[in-house]
Parts: C-alpha cells; sequence; structure tokens
C-alpha cells in the first residue's frame, strides 16, 4: 500500500506552503512597518496632487487620470489592512470574503444598470477594465476595504460595548456612510463619476440609503469572516493596521478642501481626530534611516 509516502508527501507539501506563507506574511509585514509614512502620507499626497492636477487640465493625457497609476496608488495605500488581516485568513474568511466580493459586484452593478440602491449614476473616468463593460474589475480595491476599516475603527472606539451585535452593527454603518459622506463628494467634484442629481455635493440621498444596506451586509460578513477576539488582538498588536485610514484622510480631505466641500472635509477631519486619539500614527514613524 501506498498510503504511508503519499500522506507523508501531502504533509510535506502542507508544511512548505505554511512556511511559504508565514515568509510571505513577514516580508509584507516588514516592508509596511518600514515604510509606513510613504504609504500612508507620501503616497496619498501624491496621488491627491496628481488627481487634482488631472481634473484641473494640468496633466497632459496618458498621465491625467491613469487607471494604472490610480491602481497601483489604491493597492499601495491598501498594504497595511492587507498585511493586517492577513495572519487571520483562514477557510471561513477566504468563504466569508469571496461572499462580500461577489456582493460588491452584484449591488454596484444593479446599482449601475437600474438606479438602485444608490441612486442613477455612471462611471466618468476609467478606472481600469470594466466587468460587463459597466463597472470597474477592481472595484473590491475601492470598497472592501472602506467597510473594513470602519468595523476596525468601531472596534477599537467602542471597546467591550463593539462585543454586542445591537450596538457594533449600527454604529459601523453609520460610519461606513461617514466615509462616504467624505469619498463620494470629492469624487464628483473630481468626475470620477457623477449622479442624475443631487442634494450633497452633487449626491443624491438615496446613495447614502444603498451605503447602509451594503454596510449591514458587510458587516455581518465580516463576523463571519474573523472572530472578535483575534480581530481585536491583531489590532491592538499591529500598529499600522489602520494606516489605509490616515490615507484615506489625507487624500480625500485635501481634495474636499481644494473644492470647499467643507462638510466632508470636516468630518474627514475628525476621523483624523479619532485617529490621534487611538494614537494609531506617528508620522515620524517608518521613515528609512540610513544606516539603520
Amino acid at each position: 500500500m501506498s498510503d504511508g509516502p503519499e500522506s507523508g508527501t501531502t504533509l510535506e507539501q502542507v508544511e512548505r506552503a505554511l512556511r511559504d506563507r508565514a515568509a510571505f506574511e513577514q516580508s509584507l509585514d516588514e516592508l509596511v512597518s518600514n515604510n509606513r509614512f510613504t504609504i500612508a502620507v507620501v503616497f496619498p499626497v501624491v496621488g491627491a496632487i496628481t488627481l487634482l492636477a488631472s481634473a484641473e487640465g494640468v496633466l497632459p493625457d496618458p498621465l491625467a487620470f491613469n487607471p494604472y497609476f490610480v491602481l497601483f496608488g489604491v493597492f499601495v495605500m491598501r498594504l497595511p489592512l492587507i498585511s493586517g488581516l492577513a495572519p487571520l485568513v483562514d477557510r471561513r474568511a477566504g468563504a466569508a470574503l469571496l461572499a462580500l466580493i461577489s456582493y460588491t459586484y452584484a449591488i454596484e452593478y444593479v446599482g449601475a444598470t437600474t438606479g438602485l440602491p444608490y441612486g442613477e449614476f455612471s462611471y466618468v473616468v476609467s478606472l481600469g477594465p470594466m466587468l460587463f463593460g459597466t463597472i470597474p474589475y477592481a472595484l473590491p480595491l475601492f470598497f472592501i476595504p472602506l467597510v473594513v476599516n470602519s468595523y476596525l475603527l468601531t472596534v477599537l472606539l467602542l471597546g467591550e460595548s463593539a462585543r454586542r451585535a445591537v450596538i457594533r452593527l449600527p454604529v459601523v454603518a453609520a460610519t461606513v456612510v461617514a466615509i462616504d459622506l467624505v469619498l463620494d463628494p470629492a469624487a464628483v467634484a473630481l468626475g470620477f463619476w457623477e449622479f442624475s442629481d443631487g442634494v450633497f455635493y452633487g449626491v443624491p440621498a438615496i446613495n447614502y440609503a444603498g451605503w447602509v444596506l451594503s454596510a449591514v451586509v458587510a458587516t455581518v460578513l465580516i463576523d463571519i469572516a474573523f472572530p472578535r477576539t483575534a480581530l481585536l488582538d491583531r489590532i491592538t498588536g499591529c500598529e499600522y493596521m489602520l494606516d489605509d485610514m490616515v490615507s484615506f484622510v489625507l487624500l480625500w480631505g485635501t481634495i474636499n478642501v481644494f473644492y470647499g466641500a467643507w462638510i466632508p472635509a470636516v468630518i474627514a477631519a475628525l476621523f483624523g481626530l479619532s485617529l490621534l486619539r487611538l494614537d494609531r500614527f506617528d508620522f515620524d514613524v517608518g521613515r528609512t534611516i540610513p544606516g539603520r
């Protein structure tokens, strides 16, 4: 019988895969830890400048709103969140995240083709290849981190109260809506997408009702994906895990200030104050020091 050798080979493959994964996670952790300032400050500041230059006609084609530059910048700013969550991703988390990705595509496609639940809108600036010619393939890279960041920030701010779903769920949903109150006005001002009508800096009220729905669905799936104790331990021990929120505040807050969207700018500033209160970022951390 060949059960012994085959079992041994399979075990070796599993052990090798685990070692490779651990090595990858360690390398990613070191990359993010050693470059926090570049990732969380330099990239969003440069991003804000180039996006504004694109919108104002200063950058010529093909540099203006180059989708691959945009996607690369967004991916780099997402690295702290990706690295922070990586050790927690198992089969259960993978399945829940896959469900969230599927939901993201489905709800955005329905929204883009029917006007529900976000209101009638259309993409104006290319964000890379489009699925069915309607929504960006890279959509989960834009949407899911916003919800996860809201979840993490809520858990940290609420502390023990976050253990109760009746408190956690509405607070996360409110945080997600607050994030969109910053994001959508700035994106509309830049010309990324446009709505058929709008009451809040070009954004319709129904859009925020749609975000409440998506926030609730996403929060439930995040609850399924990650045990709260393990997630809280990881957030507490991983200093850079909310650096993506730092990037968000700097990028979209700057754009809102430039266009005089003061309410979204103030909301972005409140997020910044929350991060300072939690002591989640030191602007001197992550700078590369020669010889060290």
